[in-house]
């Protein structure tokens, strides 16, 4: 059965494209909007200094400022309030600083452009902003720090996630995914055409025959994963360190999870629109739900429950332990991702063998 389903997938020349180079494709353009060429440059924020009665105050601030890596301060010289103004409402400019007038004055003013006043680069500068206001406040009444914060990241591999590595094992998840929700319609086609129907009168095991098919499926996913692999690691410098009997495992479960769901979805669906319907929609929800493109953590706390029971945000993450932290196949997320890829492709696995068995009993009536 398998060197059969084999044979008609390599005989439909589409298979090819949809299979393998469709999912690279993807894989590059995304990769190319979500990291970019410039994921590793710093981040600097460009402001305005404004200092229309210049003090000894006004100085000692200016020459600290210009000491912050990450101020670029608009054309290394002083503006006018009115031209800071002009510069954020045109937003030529991230914020503009207002030195004190007086020796004595104790306000800095911020100006800000009020439709970018959420933004993560406003919110940087008043941070910035606030932290030198606290550290000038210190040392007009000459203390010295008592407390510093000293931040450590720790992990359960044995190595740091990148946002390039983090992006390509999301999209590897998300093109494997994509495989098994879509390589199914071509059992809605054979069952058009009245092939399933010839194939129930032979002994052939429908479960079997579908399970054929998943691992004709599973193959496909083998190249996908290289290729990807590959294309991310010396196109776009992702790193992986992969621990290779938890990759397996993971690589394995999970695909033939979602092998299972096109399965399932292939044994109600009447037409090749309806198939592809269904699998458009749960390949839609999972993309943008499932830790793809960003992490779960960081959606509304509302829908974080939803995103944690769906199968393609523990194949991410499973595929993320396995082969960026190098974790060992003992460690308690791979295992609860396993758990949770197995209860999806065992129930959808037999639900969809169930509804074969059901038409195959209601069309020799």
């Amino acid at each position: 059965m398998f060197l059969a389903q084999l044979r008609l997938t390599l005989r439909e020349k589409q298979a090819w494209f949809w299979g393998i180079f469709f999912p690279v494709i993807l894989m590059v353009i995304f990769m190319t909007i979500f990291s970019g060429d410039n994921s590793n440059d710093e981040f600097k924020t460009e402001v305005a200094i404004v200092s229309e009665n210049s003090n000894a105050t006004s100085d000692m601030m200016l020459e600290q400022l210009k000491q912050i890596p990450v101020i670029e301060i608009y054309e290394d010289g002083l503006v006018s309030q009115k031209e800071a103004n002009e510069l954020v409402r045109e937003q030529e400019i991230d914020a503009a600083i207002i030195l004190p007038r007086e020796v004595d004055a104790t306000e800095i003013g911020l100006i800000v452009n009020k439709e970018n006043e959420s933004s993560a680069t406003t919110q940087v500068v008043a941070g910035i902003l606030d932290k030198f206001v606290q550290q000038a406040n210190l040392a007009v009444v000459g203390a010295t720090p008592t407390y510093e914060l000293q931040i450590d990241s720790i992990t359960a591999g044995t190595n740091t996630l990148e946002y390039t590595d983090f992006l390509l094992t999301g999209m590897i998840a998300l093109s494997i995914a994509q495989g098994g929700l879509f390589g199914m319609v071509g059992l809605v086609d054979m069952r058009r055409k009245g092939l399933i129907k010839r194939l129930r009168m032979t002994p052939a095991n429908m479960g079997l025959f579908g399970l054929s098919d998943m691992l004709v499926r599973l193959l496909f996913s083998c190249i996908q994963i290289t290729l990807l692999t590959l294309i991310g690691v010396f196109v776009f410098g992702a790193n992986v360190y992969i621990n290779v009997i938890s990759l397996l495992f993971v690589f394995l479960v999970g695909a033939l999870s979602f092998n299972a769901i096109g399965y399932l979805i292939s044994s109600f669906s009447n037409t090749n629109e309806a198939y592809m319907g269904v699998a458009n929609i749960t390949s839609f929800v999972m993309m943008f739900l499932s830790g793809i493109f960003f992490p779960v953590e960081t959606m509304p706390e509302w829908l974080q429950p939803f995103s944690n029971i769906l199968p393609l945000t523990y194949f991410a993450d499973g595929l993320r332990d396995s082969m960026v932290y190098n974790s060992s196949i003992a460690t308690s997320s791979l295992w609860l991702s396993f758990g949770n890829m197995v209860i999806w492709g065992g129930i959808a696995f037999l639900i969809g063998s169930l509804l074969y068995k059901r038409k195959s009993i209601v069309e020799t009536r």
